[in-house]
């Protein structure tokens, strides 16, 4: 009695996922299976009388599941759940499988199609069997073995995927309503995660997205909004990428498409941009003619200083005219000439002064 009961035993822990001991003992002889069968079921009754008054028992985090979990690459991430593993559950599990491989091998070869599924090089399929998730992690790529009537498996995409976040109007710090459109960039990267740990990780993680989007601009000021977009974007990524881990979900990066303006704070900032430049226009047009004043005073000192430089001048100024095709005649005239003119327009005007004072006198 007591060898079948250990050979059941053995056959139901090596099966079974959520086990309190990991048992691979093959006893060679019968004499020394009947010598270790006490030392193990006092073994296993200790072992189970413990984890009983730990109350970790039927609990998520459980040695066993803590080993699944490790062999398997994700953390379960569904509360405090309440995993029955009873016995009649386990002995249910047994025949049913058991019935299940005898239909297969009957209906061979009709059922090997049903049977044999295969993913392609960028996806993995996730295999539950009687509604627990079967050891080994994810199945893919290639050629997998399932069995119809117990199995059940859903394939993950592993391609990088992009959606857009719907237009968010939001009011950012300085109390400016704009509204702020990004696209996202993501992956899933634990293909047992992104399916246990969340009904819809596609729709989870853009309603993630929006939402982060509205807080992290609330909490800027319009011109911080403008001017730095990729601040912004690291900041929504880092918290996309810390929220969206436990989904098995990687976010690869997150880029801010638009910002629209209302129609009237676009002209108060175009005046306010124009007036700006009309300034600046101004500033500089004053800073040159202030420079060129100082040039000609000098260019004017230099001249007067040589009466000969001022009669070059001139004849480069005709120079310059002449070499154009152009209808103008220019009649040169000595520049002696023109002084003495102007000395004998002075003293005419200067005499006729004169005889004007003595006459009201």
């Amino acid at each position: 009695t007591k060898l079948i009961l250990l050979d059941s035993l053995l056959q139901e822990m090596t099966k079974c996922n959520d086990n309190v001991l990991f048992l691979n003992v093959r006893p060679t002889s019968l004499t020394q299976t009947f010598s270790s069968t006490d030392s193990i079921l006092n073994d296993m009754n200790d072992e189970v009388y413990h984890q009983e008054g730990m109350g970790k028992r039927n609990s998520v985090e459980s040695v066993s599941q803590a080993r699944s979990m490790a062999a398997n690459g994700f953390k379960k991430n569904y509360g405090t759940a309440y995993d029955e593993d009873n016995e009649d559950n386990s002995c249910c599990s047994v025949i049913i499988t058991l019935f299940s491989y005898i239909l297969v091998f009957l209906t061979l070869p009709l059922s090997i199609w049903g049977c044999i599924k295969v993913v392609q090089e960028y996806e993995r399929a996730v295999i539950f069997r009687l509604g627990r998730l079967k050891s080994g992690g994810a199945k893919g790529p290639g050629l997998f073995f399932i069995i119809p009537c117990i199995d059940t498996y859903r394939c993950v995409d592993l391609r990088t995927g992009a959606f857009d976040v719907p237009p968010q109007e939001i009011l950012t710090r300085d109390s400016v309503t704009v509204n702020v459109d990004a696209v996202v960039y993501y992956q899933v990267s634990n293909p047992l995660a992104a399916i246990c740990n969340n009904d819809d990780y596609n729709r989870s993680t853009r309603l993630l997205a929006a939402t982060t989007l509205r807080n992290v601009l609330g909490t800027r000021n319009l011109s911080e909004i403008l001017s730095d977009r990729e601040s912004i974007a690291d900041s929504m990524h880092q918290t996309l990428e810390t929220a969206t881990d436990p989904w098995g979900v990687h976010v690869d990066r997150v880029e801010i498409k638009d910002v629209r303006l209302p129609l009237q704070m676009q002209r108060a900032m175009a005046a306010e941009a124009e007036a700006t430049r009309d300034a600046r226009a101004k500033v500089i047009a004053s800073e040159g003619e202030q420079k060129s004043s100082k040039a000609l005073k000098e260019a004017a000192d230099i001249i007067a200083s040589s009466p000969a430089a001022l009669q070059l001048r001139y004849l480069q100024t005709l120079h310059s005219i002449s070499a154009e095709k152009n209808s103008t005649v220019i009649f040169p005239l000595p520049m002696e000439l023109v002084g003495a003119f102007a000395e004998g327009t002075e003293s005419f005007l200067r005499r006729r002064k004169k005889t004007t004072d003595e006459e009201d006198f």
